[in-house]
């Protein structure tokens, strides 16, 4: 491919990481970035608090798939080409060591996100790849010599071969000049958020967390079990933020408008619980102590109050309908959710190019030769914790490596 012209459009993660690959496995290609905005690399900087979630330490393609509400059967040929040991080793060998945390979560040890970009600036000066700024790509055409013709807000090109990475976005005229190019486009809705409950006193416990509870969106199949997080709007923690991304599009149907079940006692059903506060009603202490479950102590009172059970009376005089009502609420405690809040300053999306229109073996378009697709702009995302970021890595390595 020496001496081509290839185009990559989009300045984020995926887009980098493809131009790098690019100028390193095809010497002599000019290798030009076009960026729509005036910033490069915005989800990196951001990501994981500023820290930058490089990747997730799941070294098991079938267990790291399961991650992926959209897109996990196409993302297992895509882990085997380049996973999650090819994204540690490919940073380490540019002298940025990653380490993992107690969560499986990988970040730089420098614990800053300037370390990615700066590697990634470093490696774009050495192969002189141009980065344009401000540069809208409008249309993509073919040419009668099977090239393509770019136009921008700003000038026209001639590329030999397109890596499109975009990125998700919120809107789907944004994936205008795709479309138009002859590929379908699924409906980018969001994809990992946390759930709004307005007009509920249990905002006023927020900071307190459950390592363990299951949320689930009353009337639909899907439920996860994990740390839920009270918020000044409702619930998150990562229970919630899978619930987000596997339901998104239960969701999306309900306007966010809908009943969501919490389990606080995890996995228990209402016939465990019972029996298992009735093994207390011999016990002359208050029920303000709570031997069965950890849960922090004002939350605790909540649910006391919720079930009517004032906090001074002991274990021995509850009755057997106060034991129901206590029971129902730490295993089947309904909120109604009203509208949704984007997870930190992070907006992932679902929707994009549809994936049968796309070869997972090259990242090649089906329809259109030597267009090239990688990262969010695909119809796959991840759950929170270096999964979109390993997604991406991996499609633009692929993306990068075939280009003929």
């Amino acid at each position: 491919m020496d001496s081509k012209q290839i185009i990559v459009i989009g300045g984020g993660a995926a887009g980098f990481f493809a131009a790098i690959n690019l100028a390193e496995m095809h010497h002599g290609s000019e290798i030009t970035i076009l960026e729509k905005t005036n910033k490069l690399l915005s989800k990196v900087k951001v990501s994981g608090g500023g820290r930058c979630n490089v990747t997730h330490q799941c070294l098991d393609t079938s267990e790291l798939i399961k991650n992926y509400p959209r897109g996990s059967k196409e993302l297992k040929q895509v882990f085997a080409r380049f996973s999650v040991k090819d994204t540690i080793e490919w940073f380490e060998k540019r002298g940025v060591k990653l380490k993992t945390e107690r969560d499986g979560r990988m970040f730089p040890v420098s614990n800053s996100s300037e370390t990615i970009i700066d590697c990634f600036m470093r490696e774009i000066k050495k192969y002189n790849i141009k980065i344009n700024l401000q540069e809208e790509v409008l249309s993509l055409q073919k040419t009668s010599q099977n090239k393509f013709n770019l136009k921008t807000t700003k000038q026209s090109y001639l590329a030999h071969a397109v890596i499109c990475s975009i990125g998700g976005h919120n809107q789907i005229k944004n994936y205008n000049f795709i479309k138009e190019a002859g590929h379908a486009i699924e409906e980018p809705i969001p994809s990992l958020f946390t759930i709004n409950i307005p007009n509920n006193n249990i905002k006023e416990l927020m900071g307190l967390s459950v390592n363990s509870a299951t949320v689930k969106v009353i009337g639909k199949k899907h439920q996860y079990t994990g740390a839920v997080l009270i918020t000044h709007w409702g619930l998150s923690g990562p229970a919630v933020l899978k619930l987000s991304a596997f339901a998104a599009k239960d969701f999306f149907e309900t306007d966010y408008n809908c009943d969501i079940s919490v389990n606080w006692s995890g996995k228990l059903n209402d016939e465990e619980v019972k029996n298992a506060l009735s093994e207390n009603l011999n016990l002359k202490s208050f029920v303000i102590n709570s031997p069965l479950f950890n849960f922090p102590k004002r939350l605790w009172d909540y649910f006391l109050a919720k079930a009517e059970i004032p906090s001074q009376k002991p274990w021995n005089e509850l009755s057997k309908k106060q034991i129901n009502k206590l029971s129902q609420i730490l295993t089947c405690d309904i909120y109604k959710m009203k509208g949704k809040t984007t997870f930190k300053e992070e907006f992932v999306s679902c929707g994009g190019v549809n994936l049968k229109e796309i070869d997972f073996k090259t990242m090649q378009s089906k329809i259109i030769p030597n267009l090239y697709f990688c990262g969010e702009v695909i119809d796959i995302d991840g759950v929170t914790g270096g999964f979109n970021f390993q997604s991406a890595w991996s499609t633009a390595w692929i993306a990068s490596q075939l280009l003929v």
